[in-house]
């Protein structure tokens, strides 16, 4: 059904718009120095721990080990974060990711075994910062964005798109800076900078106290407030991004072991900063146009065409073809995870939504270190070619649980009668309008 929703266009509302939003450059930019060393830290990791073992596999199970750590402890952290404020959690958890990082690099360096830097690493992963959450909910607080139906400024989509351009723009400097500091410095270069930086960055943000969420702590009797994971669409939400956590992984590994296989491990940086740079493409894109259709069908159709890309990387035998490829994969990421985080907001109550964004990047982070495991042991087997197809797998079983459980993505609201000789209600333009516009759309 079509519903002629239609309401001024003359008042656009953008990225220029949404950054003149009252104390918003006061959290964007010490949250952007504070997120940049993620993009750092499994790529330092895997290039440390393959120089000094010479196995792909033995770096993939450390860096899995970070992934997996961090995956667990990221909604707890959330939880503590929407309970306690951001600051509270935000300060002791950088302190100790810079120690907890500071002792796998000692061990890494000293030759200890694998069982010891993975032990190691679990500390170093449980300790990431959840900044890229704690962003999007003072995006939430400033926003409007306080109910499960999503009521709020119509700025919300262009500020899920907004970060979602700034979280790729993290993963195109920080695997490139990376790579620089431990093939050009020292192989422990990477991950002492991305220590120290997210020792820096973290300490600012939290001092940014005037822009954050307000507390929702828990008063002794009252009703305790529910878990993000209760609601079954974010429940389908972490599957999709377990499967685009299983791209990051698979082309992390699949591009180093491809750049060693042809002599040129420099290239491993541009190859990544490619596929990076179309995902970050594709975020700046996805914030102008002007949608007309739903963000459920959305994410299932960026979701395929995700899928065919991630599906036909193996084939790639140059280094031409493999950039080209990347690029495009590239592309089609942006739009399922924007959608992804955007559906939060008529998902989740205010109460979660911290919690419900880390459940988010902990699935990327969880599928992105299965791929690493994965796609190492394949690469140490059989060459570069195997570990991409640890991205076809990941994306294809995600696609086919978001199309058979497609109905737990629709927001409840108030009313599902919508009468055509009168203005829209609110939930029913927030939860269906397009990212940063007011134009006619179909109803998903």
């Amino acid at each position: 059904m079509t519903s002629a929703v239609t309401t001024d266009t003359s008042a656009r509302p953008g990225y220029g718009q949404l950054l003149r939003t009252p104390g918003a450059l006061g959290f964007v930019l010490p949250g952007f120095a504070a997120r940049l060393p993620f993009g750092m830290l499994t790529i330092s990791i895997l290039l440390l721990v393959q120089h000094t073992t010479g196995s792909y596999g033995s770096a993939g199970i450390v860096a899995a080990v970070t992934g997996i750590s961090m995956a667990l402890s990221a909604p707890v952290m959330g939880k503590l974060t929407d309970r306690h404020g951001q600051s509270a959690v935000l300060v002791p958890v950088v302190l100790t990711h810079a120690v907890a990082v500071s002792a796998l690099v000692a061990f890494a360096l000293l030759g200890a075994p694998v069982w010891a830097l993975g032990l190691a690493a679990v500390p170093a992963g449980a300790s990431v910062p959840q900044v890229g959450p704690m962003v999007r909910a003072r995006w939430a607080a400033r926003l409007g964005g306080g109910t499960s139906q999503g009521e709020g400024s119509p700025l919300l989509p262009t500020a899920a798109a907004f970060e979602s351009v700034t979280d790729e723009f993290t993963f195109v400097v920080g695997p490139v800076l990376a790579t620089a500091l431990c093939t050009g410095v020292h192989p422990a270069a990477g991950l002492v900078t991305e220590a120290a930086l997210t020792l820096a960055g973290g300490l600012v943000f939290a001092a940014r106290r005037a822009t954050q969420p307000k507390a929702h702590a828990v008063v002794a009797g009252a009703e305790k407030h529910a878990s993000a994971l209760s609601f079954a669409g974010l429940r389908v939400l972490i599957v999709a991004f377990l499967g685009i956590g299983a791209v990051f992984g698979g082309m992390q590994v699949s591009l180093a072991a491809f750049s060693n296989e042809i002599g040129n491990p420099g290239a491993n940086g541009l190859l990544y900063g490619i596929f990076a740079a179309g995902n970050m493409t594709a975020g700046i894109a996805c914030g102008a146009i002007t949608w007309k259709i739903g963000p459920r069908r959305r994410l299932l159709l960026g979701y395929a065409g995700l899928t065919v890309a991630a599906s036909v990387l193996w084939t790639a035998h140059s280094m031409i073809l493999l950039g080209a490829l990347g690029l495009v994969v590239g592309l089609c990421i942006a739009p399922a995870l924007i959608t992804g985080y955007t559906m939060v907001e008529s998902l989740i109550p205010a109460s979660a939504r911290t919690e419900a964004f880390t459940w988010l990047t902990g699935a990327v982070a969880f599928g992105q270190a299965t791929a690493v495991t994965l796609a190492g042991r394949l690469t140490d087997a059989h060459g570069s070619t195997y570990g991409f197809l640890v991205p076809m797998a990941g994306t294809v079983l995600a696609l086919a649980t978001l199309l058979a459980l497609r109905a737990k993505l629709a927001p409840k609201a108030p009313s599902r009668i919508i009468n055509a000789s009168a203005p829209a209600a609110p939930a029913a333009r927030a939860n269906e309008r397009g990212v940063g516009h007011r134009v006619p759309v179909t109803v998903d």
